[in-house]
């Protein structure tokens, strides 16, 4: 640790507790430079105010990167033409901001000649390894450090240690969840959450109202795709950044993207994971379906095999390996005709798609319909099923004469 290149180390800062503790603990603890590093890819607030916090506590140099742009374009849309939810109900919230921050914290360290950086997760997070694994991806030259999985504190030894070196921390007074948000979502944490028989607090949710408390009138939105990316909402085309916002602003409002699940995380234990993601729950579902319309058979079977395997990559901290280049590369030829609309509707909880259309839409309502426009051959069908069915006849015969009868 005392080879740090220019003592210099660059912390993914967020501003609670354990990472305004680490500016003080590292220089205490092993004569380092702190510079930190602010990422905004989403719903963020106060951040001049962090930054202050973090110059005030000890850091050379406080940076806060508006990123919520590149987080939208680099990896929500890519992870949303995979219509990515782990285990089929989480829309990888957290994991996606990683290795964004990643990428970050790498430029800094170049930039400010530092020759380490530094995280906050713990040893039973996922975070850890999605943090280390990009950062080894991005620069193996680097050392990484892990104060929190290092110094072993309870959270009442960071508040005593914080006390002692004049480090001010917010108030432990209010409800004790860990929360980690972006533009994707909102995932909650701790406290009365870690036991999976209690049902989730009101107190724990920021973004949806309870569907209880929703509005009794059912709200219509339409959802225009070009290519896999969604340029409008309500008719109104719009950034990806205000189309993620106004999509979410909507479900929320009505009670819908809320997550309560129980979790397979990648270091091996299961965990109670609540989350709030209504916006990236809605657009995923519209995607799918417009995806259903447009792709063919074969194609659409697989890419759900493909998207298996993206998610599980993006979950377990895969981002650059190269088969998620390669995955990324797929996703986005998959996605040359899905162009159309689908509507939504919301209410009291619930989302449902009521609607979808697209000039690439592969429905012929000649063959499917069942009225006098049918088009469909129906004297074809049997030696399709005769032709289709004939290994299996084949084999049913041959059992029969092994039975004898």
């Amino acid at each position: 640790m005392n080879k740090v290149k220019n003592k210099k180390v660059v912390l993914a800062y967020s501003g609670g507790l354990d990472t305004s503790v680490m500016i003080a603990w590292l220089k205490e603890k092993y004569g380092l430079e702190t510079i930190t590093v602010l990422v905004d890819a989403g719903r963020a607030a106060g951040l001049e105010k962090l930054r202050k916090k973090a110059l005030a506590i000890g850091a050379a140099e406080a940076i806060v990167v508006d990123a919520k742009e590149d987080f939208a374009h680099d990896f929500v849309l890519p992870a949303l033409m995979a219509n990515a939810l782990y285990e089929e109900k989480y829309p990888l919230v957290s994991a996606l901001s990683r290795p964004l921050i990643c990428k970050l914290l790498v430029q800094v360290a170049h930039k400010s000649g530092a020759g380490a950086v530094a995280h906050g997760c713990t040893a039973k997070g996922n975070d850890q390894v999605r943090f280390e694994l990009g950062l080894r991806a991005l620069d193996p030259s680097l050392e990484i450090l892990a104060p929190a999985r290092e110094w072993g504190m309870t959270r009442e030894e960071a508040v005593g240690y914080a006390a002692a070196h004049n480090i001010p921390v917010a108030s432990t007074s209010g409800a004790p969840y860990s929360i980690d948000e972006n533009l994707w979502g909102r995932a909650i944490e701790c406290g009365p959450l870690e036991d999976p028989w209690q049902d989730p607090p009101e107190d724990a949710f920021a973004v949806t109202v309870s569907p209880t408390a929703a509005p009794d009138q059912a709200a219509t939105m339409e959802i225009e795709f070009v290519s896999g990316e969604p340029v409008a909402a309500g008719g109104e085309e719009m950034p990806l950044v205000d189309l993620l916002n106004e999509i979410d602003k909507t479900g929320g409002k009505h009670g819908f993207g809320r997550i309560d699940m129980v979790e397979n995380r990648l270091v091996g234990i299961k965990s109670r994971e609540v989350y709030e993601a209504p916006g990236a729950l809605a657009l995923i579902m519209a995607h799918r379906e417009l995806e259903d319309l447009v792709l063919p058979r074969e194609l659409s079977h697989f890419k759900r095999l493909a998207e298996q395997k993206f998610t599980d990559m993006a979950y377990n901290g895969g981002w650059f390996d190269p088969l998620m280049d390669a995955l990324r590369a797929f996703m986005e030829e998959t996605q040359q005709r899905v162009t159309g609309s689908v509507r939504l509707q919301f209410f009291k909880g619930a989302c449902r798609v009521s609607g979808r259309k697209s000039s690439y839409s592969l429905y012929d309502y000649g063959l499917a319909t069942y009225g006098g426009q049918d088009a469909f051959s129906h004297g074809a069908a049997r030696g399709f099923c005769e032709l289709y069915g004939l290994p299996l006849q084949v084999w049913a015969k041959k059992r029969t004469l092994d039975r004898g009868y």
